[in-house]
């Protein structure tokens, strides 16, 4: 079964070149575009796409708020931010608000065809300097509401919980496998188990609570 694709970005030469990278894999299909992000909420509803490429600057409504929108609308929605530069401001606000990862404009083709899929299974999509930041943000505001409550983090097995720490610690299900002496798949059951357990949409979420609730120091 494809993957359906919307792309949302008010530059209509980016959103051609964005189609046309999706639309050469036989796994891919591109459902709809829109030109910001007013139009990208009603598109969602109306082509129901599996992962819609958001671009992060728009006219009117913002790709931060569409997100926001679109997420609320379907939770199993997967969006990835587009954006020019990779600018602190958004990154937080961004994930607060449902997006699962960020890409630039510029990425390769096939680093954009490996992150809709990523997203698709269930992945984060984030570069390693967006994740510092994100801890770092995390760690440094008292704020922020908390991913995952205390007894949630209770409720994670022994293993669950290393599972965790080391997801936080930037590590893949195939370095956790290795890790543990143990199949992908395992990793990826309990993967699975951790982000039920704690009520979290995906990897990101699930890393936010590890650091909120201290199993991860910021730059350990």
């Amino acid at each position: 079964m494809s993957i359906r694709v919307a792309i949302a970005d008010d530059q209509a030469l980016v959103r051609r070149g964005l189609r046309m990278m999706l639309e050469i894999e036989p796994d891919l299909e591109v459902v709809g575009e829109a030109s910001d992000g007013a139009e990208a909420v009603v598109l969602a509803r109306a082509v129901m796409p599996d992962v819609i490429l958001m671009d992060v600057r728009m006219p009117g409504v913002d790709g931060i708020v569409a997100t926001a929108r679109v997420v609320a609308d379907r939770p199993d929605l997967r969006v990835i931010m587009l954006t020019t530069f990779d600018l602190d401001e958004y990154v937080f606000e961004a994930l607060e608000a449902g997006a699962s990862g960020f890409l630039l404009k510029d990425v390769e083709p096939e680093l954009l065809i490996a992150g809709v899929r990523a997203v698709h299974a269930g992945d984060a999509l984030l570069a390693p300097s967006i994740t510092r930041r994100l801890i770092d943000t995390v760690a440094a505001s008292r704020t922020a509401p908390r991913s995952a409550s205390v007894a949630q983090l209770g409720a994670l097995t022994p293993r669950e919980l290393e599972v965790l720490t080391l997801m936080a610690t930037g590590l893949t299900n195939g370095e956790i496998a290795a890790r543990f002496v143990v199949s992908e798949t395992t990793v990826k059951t309990h993967v699975g188990r951790v982000l039920a357990k704690l009520g979290a949409r995906d990897r990101v979420q699930a890393v936010i609570a590890a650091y909120e609730h201290g199993l991860v120091e910021p730059g350990r």
